[in-house]
């Protein structure tokens, strides 16, 4: 794929796929516009780099669209020095993205394959990026609470787990698809000063089970 021929996809992919979905941040629109995200694509799906469609990483997981990943960060409004959680790396696309609109970037990812090969793109396209990967399981995670200003989960939950909204920092918003086949929602979640959670709806999304390997109370697959 030609440098020239991916600027000009790229151009198209937020011109006429995300832009005209509501998504009205500046700063989101610039970052998808600027990441090169067919480095984070497999080769044998170079030619899809673009599409709103969802990209196999593995036999089990894909990559969000275009469209699902500029919903995702136009609703968690990432600001520089926000501290960021992103629940399943995947192609490592989105942590490039939550990284270039200034948030430091912690991302748990239960697959090694794909915690290797994110680990591998995220290097290649910046040798000195600050992510910080790590292969493990969230449910296992020893994590401070009301640590972070913005949790980004990449894969679908049934509701959404209490301990996820323990990590939120006053302020703090947390992205999740709620649901199951064939009735998903895409929320953003507010934890307030006073403790109070504020729920918006954003839209339907049909989003990949999240993986997790530990037991739980707060969901089962």
């Amino acid at each position: 794929m030609s440098a020239d021929y991916a600027r000009t996809a790229r151009f198209n992919m937020v011109e006429q796929q995300i832009r005209p979905c509501d998504i009205t941040d500046e700063s989101v629109l610039r970052v998808l516009q600027q990441i090169p995200r067919e480095h984070f694509v497999p080769t044998t799906y170079q030619h899809l780099a673009f599409a709103d469609t969802a990209i196999p990483l593995s036999d089990q997981h894909s990559m969000m669209t275009p469209r699902q990943e500029a919903i995702l960060l136009q609703a968690l409004a990432v600001q520089p020095g926000d501290k960021v959680l992103e629940i399943g790396t995947n192609s490592g696309f989105l942590s490039a993205c939550l990284l270039a609109l200034g948030g430091e970037v912690t991302s748990y990812e239960i697959a090694p394959d794909l915690h290797t090969n994110a680990a591998t793109a995220l290097h290649q396209y910046d040798p000195a990026h600050q992510t910080k990967l790590i292969n493990g399981d969230i449910f296992q995670a020893e994590l401070p609470t009301e640590h972070f200003d913005a949790i980004a989960v990449t894969g679908s939950v049934p509701t959404v787990p209490e301990l996820f909204l323990s990590w939120l920092a006053p302020g703090g918003r947390l992205f999740c698809v709620v649901g199951e086949p064939p009735i998903m929602l895409a929320q953003c979640l507010t934890h307030h000063a006073s403790g109070n959670v504020q729920t918006v709806n954003l839209c339907d999304m049909l989003l990949e089970p999240l993986q997790q390997t530990s037991p739980s109370d707060a969901f089962v697959f």
